[in-house]
């Protein structure tokens, strides 16, 4: 089994997420399709979904069991969380799936819908420490982990269809009255969970609501990158887009960027519980996930398969493994050119020419071995390709600045292009800007030493002599390639020297 499809019932959305694992890529989504069901409007007063939520729900589940057919898919998951799960009548909801389409629906417990939401988190941002948050449609999880631990979980039987039906209910989305009862009601809702207050670390949002702010206050700062996964946002980028939402009226929410139409009525009360929770936690600094529920449990179907699949430590150095074998890059390649990289920056180290932190190292090993993976789609323009495919991409484990500053070293070619690339987000001061220009020459440089991809260079050692250095250059086997562009790529290197540099090349 390497496809399954998983199907997410929740209270404001159902959605068909198909997935694939593979050793060589990881899990990777086939197709992500959703439809507005809004199931927990349709349980009464006395607890009881109604026919018409019910037959909405068949129909919804009927329509994804036909695509996942499709796609030869078998294997099908429907997960239900709080709609189902709080209704009275639930048995009977899932005994008709069941009876009616031969589908084999699980409803999950608020906390274990936490556990899922923080094993996706976990394994795709590098915080070892944070406060995760999935607010849906009929109840809100939090946890509270620490060392990539879980410690504190907890669901809360409120979400944003059932806060807006609590508060809102017709009166305007940015009511004054109903905007205060809902903050007041929140906040006591959220500080009878004793374990939260004053963590003082940082918050990772999950779910649609927390990704639809994100990308409004992208398109409010014409946020020059793609994608919300890894998006940071602090008090104050909150608090604008919280008064943005308060002080549009109803018939203009359509002209907010950013804002889905399917939320535009509900939106106003998931800011509201954002807002509240960083200032019990008293965190710094709130981030978004794009993985969430869905992540979690097809991580955990497909690790009864593969169990050690997925790694939590090595989110970030995974992530770039299967970002190469995406772009179908020659791993011995990869792994040779990371080498002499790194055996070069350790003699520029070694002669106090060059020293980095230990973030900054790691980026450069990484950046050479993704080095002009833009040749996969064009070598005549493999540097703006890569620049843009790395920038652009969801990689996880890393800030979105540090992205562009892997997508900077490993697309370098010459200062030009890099000052023009780097314009375009405006992230980096002119020191910063250096010292990325002296890693892309370096990855460079590392790739001319095996250029021919022969693995001939055994190792390198760097002297000095005089104003000069010398770079000798051990080798096994025929260094004709290396060494014409050895010499046409060391002005990048004596650039970073400070002198002239001559190459010497020594058989082993």
């Amino acid at each position: 089994m390497n496809k399954i499809s998983l199907i997410d019932i929740g209270s404001n959305t159902i959605r068909l997420v198909l997935f694939e694992y593979t050793k060589t890529h990881g899990l990777k989504e086939i197709r992500n399709i959703k439809t507005p069901a809004r199931l927990a409007q349709y349980i009464d007063e006395d607890g009881y979904m109604a026919e018409e939520g019910i037959a909405a729900l068949l129909k919804i589940l009927n329509s994804f069991k036909q695509i996942s057919e499709k796609y030869h898919i078998t294997k099908i998951f429907p997960v239900a969380t709080a709609a189902i799960r709080q209704s009275k009548n639930r048995e009977d909801i899932i005994g008709r799936i069941k009876s009616e389409l031969d589908l084999d629906a699980v409803i999950i417990s608020g906390e274990e819908e936490a556990t899922l939401g923080f094993e996706a988190a976990v394994h795709t941002i590098s915080y070892y420490d944070a406060v995760t948050i999935d607010i849906g449609g009929g109840s809100t999880e939090l946890t509270f982990y620490e060392d990539k631990e879980i410690i504190y979980r907890t669901s809360l039987s409120f979400g944003v269809v059932t806060l807006s039906k609590m508060f809102f209910e017709g009166k305007k989305h940015n009511d004054k009255a109903a905007i205060k009862q809902t903050k007041q009601f929140v906040e006591t809702e959220l500080k009878k969970v004793n374990w939260l207050r004053d963590r003082r670390v940082p918050i990772l949002a999950i779910g649609g609501s927390a990704r639809n702010i994100a990308r409004i206050h992208q398109s409010m700062i014409s946020y020059p990158i793609a994608g919300v996964h890894g998006y940071t946002m602090v008090r104050n980028d909150l608090q604008d887009v919280y008064k943005l939402l308060k002080n549009t009226d109803t018939e203009n929410l359509d002209d907010i960027d950013g804002l889905s139409k399917d939320r535009a009525d509900i939106i106003l009360p998931s800011i509201i519980v954002f807002r509240t929770l960083l200032n019990i936690v008293d965190a710094k600094e709130f981030k978004f996930s794009r993985k969430g529920l869905r992540e979690g449990m097809a991580m955990r179907i497909f690790s009864k398969e593969y169990p050690v699949a997925f790694n939590k430590y090595r989110v970030f150095e995974d992530s770039i493994e299967q970002l190469a074998n995406d772009f179908n890059l020659d791993p011995t390649d990869t792994d040779k050119r990371t080498e002499i990289v790194d055996r070069l920056y350790h003699e520029l180290e070694r002669l106090n020419i060059l020293s980095l932190s230990r973030t900054n190292k790691m980026i450069m090993k990484h950046a050479a071995g993704i080095y002009y993976l833009g040749d996969f789609i064009d070598r005549d323009a493999s540097s703006q390709h890569t620049y843009y495919l790395i920038s652009n991409s969801n990689i996880n484990g890393i800030g979105h600045r540090d992205r562009v500053r892997l997508a900077l070293i490993a697309s370098y070619k010459n200062k030009t292009l890099l000052d023009f690339y780097a314009k375009e987000t405006g992230w980096f001061n002119d020191e910063e800007l250096d010292e990325i220009q002296a890693l892309g020459s370096l990855v460079k440089f590392a790739n001319a030493l095996n250029i021919s991809n022969t693995e001939i260079v055994e190792n390198l050692q760097l002297s000095k002599s005089g104003d000069a250095f010398i770079l000798n250059i051990q080798y096994n086997g025929d260094p004709i390639a290396e060494e014409y562009h050895a010499v046409r790529q060391k002005k990048h290197i004596q650039k970073i020297l400070g002198g002239d540099l001559w190459i010497e090349f020594t058989e082993s």
